[in-house]
Order: structure tokens, then C-alpha cells, then sequence
């Protein structure tokens, strides 16, 4: 019987050393990491650091962090923020955020971001470069507001981005159930008084090779930048209008995306007006277009749906036959 009391205290003070070791040193990994920002130019503070958690987690929680990077204008902050890890591996983080208000800064455009039970599950692989594995964010009612009035919001939040068997290569899904565009996105939009308040579906399913690995030099030196994307899945349901779309696409080192996304519109007609309304689609298009898109849907058998081809090609994109203009650039800054 002493014999096993004092096995198990030796156990006990070893395990509380290592959980003491590793707490110190995960601590030490993110309070360092502010610090190094701060030296390389950023603003990256916070008010004060705390620690708990044991005999079985590691929890680290900062006070009023605040991260700014003056090279790009983006600034970030919030009430607090805890890191939470099981003792036993520190590289399976779970991350929580404040409930209260969340600043996100572009420049001078600030948008204030109000989130229920946000937290975000971080999987690195054991190493310096803290490879990123798995990141998922997860939440319930969310909302962005710009001057006090919604900009979208939702009633649950699903996003998600996953190392697949190729290392470079990341699947991507995004879900919000009851999708919210705010009143000035619908009157940009020129959104019809009888379409409803809120989508009916917003999925996204999107597999991306990038040039580099997503590890901790993505935050302190360069951001991988896309590659090849693999689009499986897109589909948008608000009222009416439904929209489908899946494709592949590379992307050269400029950014300049090739290949085609093939598109189905039920009551495409409604989307025209509405890009009419927001200025996506000069109004001198308009009658062009619509002929256009009514021809090709009237092959489909039903004049309301449409179900064509966007190609892009030559730095340049064409809806069917139909050439819109220079292809977006797809870059991460």
C-alpha cells in the first residue's frame, strides 16, 4: 500500500511538472509570437495573460488582444481571447473569442463583429512550423454590422479547411443556415420587396492546392496563394432565385485564374435585374444580355433556368458566349 501511494505521488508531481513545463512553454509560444510582431512593425498587444487548466488542459486567455499589420491596413480586436489544449498535446488548440463586439479594420472601414459560442478548433503538426491540419470554425447566431446596421448575419456558422493527403492542397466548406443580407446589401442589390429576409441555402464545397503549406509562416512572412481550385459544390437559394455552380480552375503566379465553372440560374431573369440595379451589368448590356442568356436558356427547354458554361481564359472571362470583361485576380494579400 506505500509502496503504491508513493508511485502514485511520483506520478502526480512528474505529470504536474510536465503539465507546468508545457504550460510555461505554450504561454511563452504566444506571448513571444506578440512580441516578435511588435518588433517586425505590427501592433500586437495585449492588456494582460493568464493561465489554468490543469491537471488536464492547458487554457492561456488574453486580455484585450489588438493585432494590427500596417503593411496591409488590417487590424483585429476583440474583449479577450483563450487558447485551450489537451495537457497531453498543445498542438490541438481550441480557440475562443468574446461574445461582444469583435473589430475588424481595412484602412478606414471598420466592421464590428457579434458572435454566440464562436470558437475555432486548430490541429498543427508536431514541429516549428506548426503546420496547420485542420481548421474549423464553428458558431451560432453571428452578425458583421458597419455604422450600428447589419451588414449580413445568421443563425449558425460552419466553416471548415482541411489538409488532405496532397500537403499543399486544403478542403474548403462553408455553411450559414438563415443567411441575412443586411437592408443595404439588399438595396445595393436591388432586391425585390418579396424576397424573402433570408437565404434558403448558402453551401460552399471548394478543394485548393496552394503553392506553399497554410504553417505559421502564412501569418509572419508570405500567404500561400492559390494554385489549382477544385470547385465541387457552390449553391445559393434565396426566394426564387437558386444558383448552382462547380468547375476547376488554375491560377498562374500572377493571380489570373483558367478553365471553366459550369452555372445553373433558376429565375435567372431576377438576377439580371438585380445586377442591373447594383451596377454589376451596365444598363446598355442589359437588352444584349438578356437576349443572349434567353436564347441559350430556351436550348435548355425551360426559358427560366439557365445552364451554361463560364470560361475563363487569357485573363479574360466569358459567360457562355458572352464576354464580360478581364478575369478577377486571385490573390491573397
Amino acid at each position: 500500500m506505500i509502496r503504491l501511494l508513493k508511485l502514485t505521488t511520483a506520478v502526480l508531481v512528474l505529470w504536474s511538472l510536465y503539465w507546468l513545463a508545457a504550460g510555461y512553454g505554450l504561454r511563452s509560444g504566444i506571448t513571444g509570437w506578440f512580441d516578435t510582431q511588435a518588433q517586425r512593425g505590427w501592433q500586437a498587444e495585449y492588456a494582460n495573460v493568464s493561465s489554468g487548466g490543469y491537471p488536464t488542459r492547458h487554457v492561456t486567455r488574453l486580455a484585450a488582444p489588438a493585432l494590427a499589420d500596417p503593411a496591409t491596413g488590417l487590424a483585429w480586436s476583440a474583449d479577450w481571447l483563450s487558447f485551450e489544449s489537451p495537457a497531453i498535446w498543445p498542438g490541438r488548440q481550441v480557440l475562443r473569442v468574446s461574445p461582444d463586439a469583435q473589430r475588424i479594420s481595412f484602412f478606414d472601414r471598420t466592421s464590428t463583429i457579434f458572435a454566440a459560442d464562436l470558437e475555432a478548433r486548430l490541429d498543427l503538426a508536431p514541429g516549428l512550423a506548426l503546420e496547420l491540419r485542420e481548421l474549423a470554425l464553428e458558431g451560432a447566431a453571428w452578425r458583421i454590422q458597419q455604422d450600428g446596421a447589419d451588414v449580413v448575419a445568421a443563425d449558425t456558422l460552419h466553416l471548415q479547411m482541411i489538409q488532405t493527403e496532397t500537403p499543399e492542397t486544403y478542403r474548403m466548406g462553408f455553411e450559414a443556415a438563415g443567411f441575412r443580407p443586411g437592408v443595404q446589401i439588399r438595396q445595393v442589390m436591388g432586391a425585390a420587396k418579396d424576397v424573402p429576409d433570408q437565404f434558403e441555402a448558402l453551401v460552399l464545397d471548394v478543394d485548393v492546392q496552394f503553392d506553399t503549406i497554410w504553417d505559421r509562416g502564412a501569418l509572419e512572412q508570405r500567404r500561400p496563394q492559390p494554385r489549382h481550385i477544385d470547385l465541387k459544390r457552390v449553391e445559393a437559394q434565396w426566394g426564387p432565385m437558386r444558383l448552382k455552380a462547380a468547375g476547376a480552375l488554375d491560377v498562374d503566379e500572377a493571380g489570373i485564374p483558367s478553365g471553366a465553372v459550369n452555372l445553373k440560374a433558376e429565375n435567372w431573369r431576377d438576377m439580371i435585374e438585380m445586377a442591373e440595379f447594383s451596377g454589376a451589368l451596365p444598363a446598355s448590356a442589359v437588352d444584349s444580355v438578356v437576349r443572349v442568356l434567353g436564347m441559350l436558356a430556351g436550348l435548355g427547354g425551360n426559358p427560366e433556368d439557365l445552364d451554361i458554361q463560364i470560361n475563363f481564359r487569357d485573363g479574360f472571362v466569358a459567360f457562355g458566349p458572352l464576354p464580360l470583361g478581364p478575369a478577377p485576380r486571385l490573390i491573397i494579400r
